[in-house]
């Protein structure tokens, strides 16, 4: 089985990790912007760490024959930092770049108006470019922010094929999957889901529009959430193969395709991509 991790922070990650994402059938990640734990103190500190991931990253992954793109963003935790508006003009120029697929994690984490213009920004952004765009849903008060965020989308005409709302629980999942988004699920044991729990939202409420994924960074997470959920999906024996394989590989691919440097093969390749490390 192949499998995407939509939403993996491998800055946080060990080479180690990447072995065992790699042995457990994860071909492509996806890494989004986040906040490092601490607030950044100058737009260049946010011009490495975006140099970091495009490069370092994307070809430390490549040693194991998975491929590494990128989302650039001001995540909402640092939305109301003051220079937050020319760290989002100094975005512009890597959104060029060629592992960049789009934009994330945008949205909201304290629900604040200062996170909302650096929201909308971002969001045109991400629009005006037709790139898909992961939105990071806040950890208090997610229906409240979830709402306003749908508002949000509503009032920038935003193209919702592009954009998948992350972080959903059970108190949210019904909110996001009125929208035309699609709906992520974060297996994070302590602040989010876990996989007991994903597979229990997909057995209710199916797996169209369904994306999973492990959000692991140097929190208690994990970068194997999303073959974890698989493996549960296949032991409930409520699934088919081709809806474990929708969840893990089909809905992800089919959200990032609207990316023109997603290249990632629709099918198996058929020579061993595996690079010797």
């Amino acid at each position: 089985m192949r499998i995407i991790e939509p939403h993996i922070h491998n800055v946080s990650r060990t080479t180690d990790d990447y072995y065992n994402m790699a042995v457990a059938g994860i071909v492509a990640c996806v890494e989004p912007s986040f906040w490092a734990g601490t607030d950044r103190t100058s737009v260049a500190g946010f011009e490495d760490y975006w140099e970091h991931m495009i490069e370092f990253e994307t070809n430390r992954a490549a040693k194991f024959g998975i491929r590494h793109y990128v989302m650039l963003s001001l995540n909402p935790k640092e939305a109301r930092n003051a220079m937050a508006g020319d760290v989002v003009t100094a975005m512009e120029t890597y959104l060029d770049r060629k592992p960049v697929v789009g934009i994330g994690e945008i949205g909201l984490d304290l629900i604040t108006d200062e996170e909302e213009e650096i929201f909308r920004i971002q969001l045109r952004m991400g629009n005006q470019r037709k790139m898909p765009m992961i939105i990071h849903s806040p950890h208090q008060n997610k229906k409240k922010g979830i709402e306003r965020i749908i508002d949000i989308l509503e009032e920038e005409r935003v193209a919702q094929e592009r954009i998948v709302i992350d972080h959903n629980t059970e108190e949210t999942i019904e909110l996001s999957l009125e929208t035309r988004c699609w709906v992520g699920m974060t297996v994070y044991y302590v602040t989010k889901l876990s996989a007991e729990r994903a597979v229990s939202m997909i057995t209710r409420y199916g797996t169209d529009r369904m994306i999973v994924n492990g959000s692991a960074d140097w929190g208690y997470s994990d970068p194997l959430a999303v073959p974890k959920v698989a493996m549960l999906m296949r032991k409930s024996g409520r699934f088919s193969e081709e809806e474990v394989q929708k969840v893990v590989f089909k809905n992800p691919f089919d959200f990032l395709k609207h990316s023109s440097r997603f290249d990632l093969d629709v099918q198996e390749p058929k020579a061993d991509r595996l690079r010797a490390v």
